[in-house]
C-alpha cells in the first residue's frame, strides 16, 4: 500500500518530468528543424514559457499524441518564449502556448492557448 509521502514523491517527479519538457519535443535546433523540411517529415513548433499553465497543460497533450504511431515522423521543436525572442519573432508568434503546425515545409495551421486534446490533435493531423 503506498502512503501519502510516496504519493507525493511520485506526482513531484512526474511534474518535474513534464516540466522538463519529457516527451517528444526537441529544444529548437536551425539544423534539426532544416533537415526536418528537406526529409518532408511533418513538424510541429511548440512557443512555450516553463512558467505558462496552459503550456504545461499543453506537454502531456503532445507528448501522448506524439508516441502514437500515425505520428512516428512527427518532428516536435519546443522554443523558449523567453529566452529565444528572434525564433519568436521569425515565427510571428506573439504570445507562449502557440503551436505551429509545417507540412512539407510550409505552414499549415497555427493554434494559440489551445488545451483541448481533440482540437490539438486536429492540429497535428494537418501535419500528415
Amino acid at each position: 500500500m503506498l502512503d501519502r509521502r510516496s504519493i507525493l514523491f511520485s506526482l513531484l517527479v512526474l511534474g518535474a518530468g513534464l516540466e522538463a519538457g519529457f516527451g517528444a519535443a526537441l529544444p529548437f535546433d536551425e539544423a534539426g528543424f532544416e533537415a526536418a523540411q528537406a526529409a518532408g517529415r511533418p513538424i510541429l513548433v511548440a512557443i512555450s514559457a516553463p512558467w505558462c499553465p496552459i503550456c504545461k497543460a499543453q506537454k502531456p497533450i503532445l507528448a501522448r499524441l506524439s508516441a502514437e504511431p500515425r505520428y512516428k515522423d512527427l518532428a516536435l521543436f519546443e522554443i523558449d518564449f523567453d529566452s529565444q525572442k528572434p525564433l519568436v519573432r521569425r515565427f510571428g508568434a506573439t504570445m507562449q502556448s502557440t503551436l505551429i503546425a509545417f507540412k512539407n515545409g510550409k505552414e499549415v495551421g497555427r493554434s494559440v492557448g489551445e488545451t483541448q486534446p481533440e482540437w490539438i490533435e486536429s492540429l497535428l493531423e494537418k501535419t500528415l
